[in-house]
């Protein structure tokens, strides 16, 4: 809402960072439909993976958590949620869904943003689809436990009125093609999370309607690379550029910058991720224990192979273990801990 009063997002400073990233995004946006000709099968692959992931870790950075295997199943639907976190986890598996299939066909205002929220907590008791009927300001819990106000969100008076204005300045100025989609969205995303319209919920919608974005700009790289996990791996960088950028708000005395570099540098690692999966893939008859060779690679010197499973949900465990099985053989990882909380180590390079 105050991004985007008149003016404001065009007096924003548009650094030579930014200008560069998104040159980047829109070559890789390029690369992107010809694989949707080329490989249609190792996009689906990838899409499946990139739901689960996607499930797991935007539910985890609100502190929803449920295991693996659990999350595999709800998300295949194979079984019904058997408690509130799975009933939260069900429910953004199947607002990710709608968007998945549908999202050509989604007019972007209010009514939409409370249905999808309705649909997020279709399995708990207490729905969705409303407006938040008392303020909720962001607040921090210190460490000797009391709690401070980090930002003051709108007030639920105020709410309504926000929303519909949010959504009616947003979509003019994306109709009117006056500012670059991949700047538009993170603004929209920000005031989204600066007014909080809901109760309980915010994060995870404002996530599910970054993708909703992306994809009716033409940026479908959400859909195979889950941007949830890249913003759970950075998570505090997430929140930090989120308060600079808060900062002002109110006033409308704020800075962008801060906001729409991390949401970027999210969508650039995602398409740069998206290549190089596709090219595991495209490349060697064992592609998918490739796929377990490249996620070692990347995570941390001592790892767990829970942490190898959730990053590589495609893939089976017998591959996962003869690829690991494999990198042990030529010496590049050792097991320290047996059994199904196994822990391994990579050597020395």
């Amino acid at each position: 809402m105050q991004s985007f009063e008149p003016g404001f997002i065009e007096r924003q400073p548009i650094t030579q960072n930014i200008l560069r990233t998104i040159r980047l995004i829109g070559e890789y946006k390029g690369k992107q439909e010809l694989f949707n000709q080329q490989s249609p099968q190792v996009l689906e692959t990838l899409q499946q993976a990139a739901i689960i992931q996607s499930t797991e870790s935007s539910n985890r950075i609100e502190g929803v958590e449920a295991p693996l295997q659990r999350i595999k199943a709800l998300v295949a639907q194979k079984t019904t949620p058997q408690n509130r976190s799975e009933q939260e986890i069900a429910g953004y598996r199947d607002v990710l869904n709608t968007i998945h299939a549908s999202y050509e066909h989604m007019p972007f205002n209010t009514s939409l943003v409370l249905q999808l929220h309705r649909d997020l907590y279709q399995f708990l008791p207490s729905g969705g689809g409303k407006w938040k009927s008392s303020n909720n300001n962001i607040t921090e819990t210190r460490p000797d436990g009391s709690t401070v106000v980090r930002f003051e969100t709108v007030t639920a008076f105020m709410t309504p009125g926000a929303m519909t204005q949010l959504h009616e300045r947003f979509n003019y100025i994306m109709q009117a093609e006056q500012v670059e989609p991949l700047l538009l969205i993170p603004t929209y995303v920000l005031d989204f999370l600066c007014i909080h319209p809901f109760r309980d919920g915010n994060g995870r919608m404002a996530r599910l309607l970054t993708l909703l974005l992306l994809y009716q700009a033409g940026y479908e790289v959400g859909r195979y690379i889950s941007l949830e996990k890249i913003i759970e791996r950075s998570k505090e960088s997430y929140y930090d550029t989120l308060y600079q950028s808060s900062l002002g708000w109110h006033e409308g005395q704020h800075s962008l910058l801060p906001w729409w570099e991390y949401f970027l540098g999210v969508i650039l690692r995602a398409y740069r991720d998206f290549e190089q999966r596709v090219g595991l893939l495209t490349s060697s008859k064992g592609a998918k224990r490739e796929v377990v060779f490249d996620v070692v690679e990347r995570l941390p010197n001592q790892f767990q192979y829970i942490d190898v499973e959730r990053a590589c949900p495609g893939v089976s465990r017998p591959t996962i273990n003869r690829a690991l099985a494999e990198l042990r053989r030529l010496g590049k990882i050792r097991c320290i801990k047996s059994g199904r909380d196994a822990i391994w180590k990579k050597h020395d390079q």
